[in-house]
Parts: C-alpha cells; sequence; structure tokens
C-alpha cells in the first residue's frame, strides 16, 4: 500500500511540475509580446532600459513609474499626430486627383469636339459660294424666270440645305444670322460702318457673309455692314448732326 501511495504524490508532483512549466512558457511568450510591443512604441535602446528594470538615478523614478507612463502617452499622442497629418495628406491628394481626373476628361471631350475645327472653317467658304450663287440666280429674271433656270435654282438650292443641315446635325457646324442684333466684336467683323440717326448703338444692318459657330464656340465672324449713331442721338437732349 506504501508502493501505491508514493506512486500518488510522484504523480501529482508530475502534474505540480508540468503546471509550472505551462505557466512558464505563457509568460514567457506574453513576455515576449510585452517586449515587442515596448520596441515598436519606444524603440530598441528605450525598450530594454524599460525591460531591465533600472532606475533613473537622476529623476529618482522606476520604469514602470509616472515617467515612464508619461513618455508613453507623449509617444503616442505624437503617433496619432502622424496618423492624423497623414490620412489629412491622402485626402487632399484623392481630391486633387479626381479633380485632375476631371478636368483631363474636360479636355479630352473638347478635344473631340473640336477636332474638326480647322477642316470644317476650310469648307464655309465653299458654302459662301453657294449663297452667292443661290443670291445670284435668284435675283437674274434670266433664270429665275425660266422653268430650266429655275429647277437648276430649285437644285441647287435644295443641295446647299442639305449639306448645311448635314454639317450642323453631325458636326455642329451653325451658321448664324446678325442683321438687326447689336454689333458684337466677339461675333462680328464690321467691314462698313455708316452713321445713322435711326439707331442708339452699333447695329448690323447688312450682312456680307454670315457668321458660324462650332457647338456654340464662334469659328469665323460674321462680316458685316454697322450702323452707328449719330452723335448727340440719344437721351441727352443734344441736338443730332
Amino acid at each position: 500500500m506504501s508502493e501505491h501511495l508514493f506512486d500518488d504524490a510522484g504523480h501529482e508532483g508530475a502534474e505540480e511540475q508540468a503546471r509550472a512549466d505551462t505557466a512558464g512558457e505563457e509568460n514567457s511568450s506574453d513576455e515576449a509580446l510585452d517586449e515587442e510591443f515596448l520596441k515598436e512604441m519606444l524603440g530598441d535602446e528605450e525598450a530594454a532600459g524599460f525591460l531591465r528594470g533600472g532606475e533613473n538615478p537622476e529623476a529618482g523614478e522606476t520604469p514602470h513609474g509616472s515617467g515612464e507612463i508619461d513618455r508613453l502617452n507623449a509617444r503616442i499622442a505624437e503617433l496619432e499626430g502622424q496618423l492624423a497629418e497623414t490620412r489629412e495628406q491622402l485626402l487632399r491628394k484623392a481630391a486633387d486627383f479626381e479633380n485632375f481626373r476631371k478636368r483631363m476628361n474636360l479636355e479630352k471631350q473638347k478635344s473631340i469636339e473640336f477636332a474638326n475645327e480647322t477642316l470644317l472653317v476650310d469648307i464655309i467658304p465653299t458654302i459662301d459660294d453657294f449663297e452667292r450663287a443661290i443670291a445670284s440666280a435668284e435675283s437674274s429674271p434670266e433664270l429665275s424666270g425660266l422653268p430650266a433656270g429655275k429647277a437648276m435654282l430649285d437644285g441647287i438650292s435644295m443641295i446647299e440645305k442639305r449639306f448645311t443641315g448635314q454639317l450642323e446635325g453631325k458636326w455642329g457646324l451653325k451658321r448664324f444670322a446678325s442683321v438687326g442684333e447689336p454689333f458684337d466684336p466677339n461675333r462680328h467683323e464690321a467691314m462698313l460702318m455708316e452713321r445713322s440717326a435711326d439707331f442708339d448703338e452699333p447695329t448690323v444692318t447688312e450682312d456680307f457673309a454670315k457668321g458660324y459657330t462650332l457647338r456654340d464656340r464662334v469659328i469665323r465672324a460674321a462680316k458685316v455692314k454697322v450702323a452707328m449713331p449719330v452723335e448727340g442721338n440719344g437721351e441727352t437732349g443734344e441736338t443730332r448732326g
């Protein structure tokens, strides 16, 4: 019976030793994690001093005292400040990139819309020739008064309308009339000017050549005749002349 008692005692001692070893391993693992965290927060040298448990001879504080806690809190605050600054910089960069992307897309769209501007400007004089030919035929009794001449005039007018209609519908080229409009140097080129008491401001009275826009951008100013108001004409009560 005594042998069994010794066996039980030995078995219990072995279990206690195993539990002690397991606890020691867990403590070692926790210490390793603590050491890794402190190295990341404080740096290798400060963390080593903290783990050694030495005292600060000048301040008289232990590494586990309020001095070390204050330093840790200060370090945490510094890292949080750096994180906030980095986040703000990233947000600004993201906003700048989004604005850049929108600007590039807008410029790309404009480049596509106005890619044919040079070609269309070269075509406009041909349209002018059509208009002059039609106007000349309409003013000629020999052409407009005869069945054959009228048929030819109608055919030319039909071709001109189809041509300009395709340019406007497909490419955005549009001509504008100017007679009766106030003179606008951005839309009109004055070829002739005359004084007139019938107007209080410079006004277009005749189109020599119509102006053209490409998607609301003027690509050729209209060549016009402008009536200029007579000096003293207006609400000032001054005499005309």
